[in-house]
C-alpha cells in the first residue's frame, strides 16, 4: 500500500481552537481562522494524492470542509501522544508501512518540506517547528512506549520525542523547520508573507491585510 498522510485537526468551535490568539481575535474569529487553516492544508494535500493516501482525523464530528472528500475518522485517546499512536497503529493494521501525521497549524508549509519527510528512510521522522514542537511526524516503526515521558505543547516536545525514540533504538531523522501559527507574533509573520487562498481571504475580510500591516498587535 502507498504511504498515508493523516491530517489531525480540531472541529472549528469557538473557544476551543487557536485560543492563544485571544484577545487579539475573538473566539469566533479564532474558529474562522482555524477553519481557513485546515481548508488550506487540505487543499495542499490534494497535490500528494499521487504519492500517498490522505485522511482527515478529527477530535469530534463536524460538517466543516464539505468540499473535500477525503475519508474522515475520529481521533481516539486521552492525549495527543495516545491519539497519534492509535491512528498510526490502525493505519499499519490496514496495511500501510509508512504513516505521516500532519498538524493543521502550519497552512504556509511548503510542499517540499512534506516531501522531504515522506522520502526519509528513518524509523521516525520529524518536521520540526521553530517553537520546539513539530508540525509532522512520520512512522515506519511504532513501539508501544514511543511517547512515554513526552510533554505536549512545550518548547521541549521535539527534544523529548527524539530522545524517547532514540532510547528505543530507533533511527531518527529531522526534516526542514517551519513555523506554526499559535501566537499573535506568529500572526504578524503570517500577514507579512503570502498566505494561502482561504487564509488570505479571511485576513482581508477581517481587515488584517492592511498597509502597514497589524500595527495594533
Amino acid at each position: 500500500m502507498p504511504p498515508v498522510i493523516l491530517l489531525f485537526a480540531k472541529a472549528p468551535l469557538p473557544g476551543r481552537v487557536k485560543t492563544r490568539l485571544q484577545p487579539v481575535l475573538s473566539p469566533e474569529q479564532c474558529s474562522e481562522l482555524h477553519s481557513s487553516f485546515v481548508g488550506d492544508v487540505l487543499e495542499s494535500l490534494k497535490g500528494f494524492t499521487s504519492l500517498a493516501d490522505v485522511e482527515l482525523h478529527l477530535d469530534q464530528e463536524t460538517e466543516a470542509w464539505p468540499e473535500f472528500s477525503f475519508p474522515r475518522k475520529l481521533q481516539a485517546g486521552t492525549d495527543l501522544g495516545e491519539k497519534m499512536w492509535n491512528a498510526a497503529h490502525n493505519a499499519f493494521a490496514q496495511g500501510h508501512t509508512q504513516v505521516l501525521i500532519l498538524g493543521s497549524d502550519a497552512p504556509t508549509l511548503p510542499p517540499g518540506h512534506l516531501n522531504t519527510i515522506l522520502k526519509s528512510e528513518a524509523d521516525i521522522s520529524f518536521g520540526p517547528s521553530i517553537d520546539g514542537g513539530y508540525y509532522a511526524i512520520q512512522f515506519r516503526k511504532l513501539p508501544v512506549s514511543l511517547f512515554d515521558g513526552v510533554e505536549w505543547s512545550t518548547d521541549q516536545t521535539l527534544n523529548q520525542s527524539v530522545a524517547a525514540a532514540e532510547r528505543l533504538g530507533l533511527s531518527v531523522d529531522l526534516g526542514l523547520p517551519w513555523y506554526d501559527i499559535d501566537s499573535p507574533a506568529d500572526l504578524v509573520r503570517l500577514v507579512t508573507e503570502e498566505p494561502p487562498r482561504r487564509t488570505k481571504a479571511w485576513l482581508k475580510a477581517n481587515h488584517f491585510l492592511v498597509d502597514p500591516p497589524l500595527d495594533n498587535i
